[in-house]
């Protein structure tokens, strides 16, 4: 095991209950501090993989560590500290009231004392430009917002890695541009699953590339997404008129 690694997989294999093999012997090391794109084809696992860094999902085969810990029943809550994710529908990590009791939730039930409870809820709060926003009802603020305050649910735990499933989904330019904006400064080590390629390579130095359940390319992100042959041969497709050797 590579203990200096935030993100460590080796070997991890999963099948769905209908038989389908969700991953085959997946490897991947994330350092500290990397942001690292996840990419790939429809049904190539990513999420699936996503789902195994905090424990949602336990391995059938190999293992996960996070910070040399491995992902384990004995060591969810750890675990479940030090990696937040963030999923692609907001509104499934909103239930709360109002956004300061969505962002309470996670630190109150660290059993923290009020105050340092609160300290979290306005930092995470101003780290997405929401702080004006604790007694508004979650479901009358935007899309964007709502996502940017399901963001600072997770930040609100401190979190080590942060996870991201499809970021940028049903956002339009300006939301895009604000979540990238509040991304990029996070001192965080982030895992980033998105479809949006151009997002990535503004966002993530590396990338993988995820297919039929297996990593088939681990690089730059610029040199994956300006390989012809290997974009084609995985179903990935720049926008028109995108070239990334120019950004």
């Amino acid at each position: 095991m590579n203990d200096a690694a935030a993100v460590h997989v080796h070997g991890l294999a999963y099948s769905y209950p209908d038989g389908s093999h969700a991953l085959r012997g997946v490897d991947l090391d994330i350092t500290a501090g990397e942001r690292v794109a996840v990419l790939g084809p429809n049904g190539a696992g990513k999420t699936t993989l996503i789902l195994h860094l905090n424990g949602i999902l336990l391995p059938q085969a190999g293992e996960v560590a996070i910070g040399g810990m491995p992902v384990t029943k004995a060591n969810f809550k750890e675990v479940r500290r030090r990696v937040g994710v963030v999923f692609q529908d907001p509104d499934d990590q909103l239930f709360m009231p109002t956004v300061r009791d969505d962002v309470a939730f996670g630190p109150a039930n660290l059993g923290l004392p009020g105050d340092a409870v609160e300290a979290r809820v306005h930092a995470a709060l101003d780290a997405v430009g929401m702080d004006g926003a604790g007694g508004r009802p979650p479901h009358h603020l935007s899309f964007g917002q709502r996502r940017r305050v399901a963001l600072a649910t997770v930040l609100a735990m401190d979190p080590q890695i942060l996870v991201l499933d499809e970021p940028t989904s049903n956002l339009d330019p300006a939301a895009r541009r604000d979540l990238a904006d509040i991304l990029v400064t996070l001192p965080v080590t982030a895992v980033i699953v998105t479809h949006d390629l151009p997002y990535a390579l503004e966002l993530c130095p590396r990338s993988v590339i995820l297919n039929d359940g297996a990593i088939v390319a681990d690089g730059p992100t610029a040199d994956l997404l300006g390989d012809a042959e290997l974009m084609a041969a995985n179903r990935l497709e720049l926008p028109f008129g995108f070239d990334p050797r120019r950004t």
